[in-house]
């Protein structure tokens, strides 16, 4: 059987939650990932932080009162792929490449950026976006170097504004 169809013949783990756009709703994402990463024998690290970060972004700055936002979490093969969906479209997250020394935020994204091999966003239906990052499961602590499209390159985020 070719590798291919051994990877897809592997089951997909898959977990999916919706969850308030509040603090309280982001912290409760990250505490459910970290529970399910957990129960399938994946690492926690780097995939609890990227979770964190995606989720605080779609409390802090996807929030539509009475819309919530969805996690996804899904293995297939050797990656872990963590979405992130909310209900502002209109709302492309970007990169602050040198945030001011006192600022009190704008550094999620370059975390995200640091830790996942790959990540993005991608339209939804009207009126979502989804923040999606991946990781390879098979690092070890000496092969750790991230790989793969980054933002602002093919297949990376492209760069918007954060109206």
């Amino acid at each position: 059987m070719s590798d291919v169809n051994q990877e897809i013949a592997a089951p997909v783990r898959n977990y999916s939650a919706r969850l308030s756009p509040t603090p309280r709703g982001a912290r409760l994402a990250r505490l459910l990932a970290t529970e399910q990463l957990r129960d399938w024998g994946v690492p926690l690290d780097p995939a609890a932080h990227i979770v964190a970060e995606l989720a605080a972004n779609a409390a802090t700055h996807g929030r539509v009162p009475g819309r919530d936002f969805g996690l996804l979490l899904y293995v297939v093969g050797d990656t872990l792929r963590i979405e992130v969906t909310d209900t502002r479209g209109d709302r492309v997250p970007r990169v602050v490449q040198h945030p001011a020394a006192d600022a009190e935020s704008g550094r999620g994204l370059l975390l995200v950026d640091a830790l996942a091999d790959k990540w993005g966003v991608s339209a939804g239906a009207p009126p979502r976006k989804t923040v999606w990052a991946e990781v390879r499961l098979d690092r070890s602590a000496g092969a750790c170097a991230p790989v793969g499209p980054r933002c602002g390159e093919a297949g990376g985020l492209s760069q918007g504004t954060n109206g």
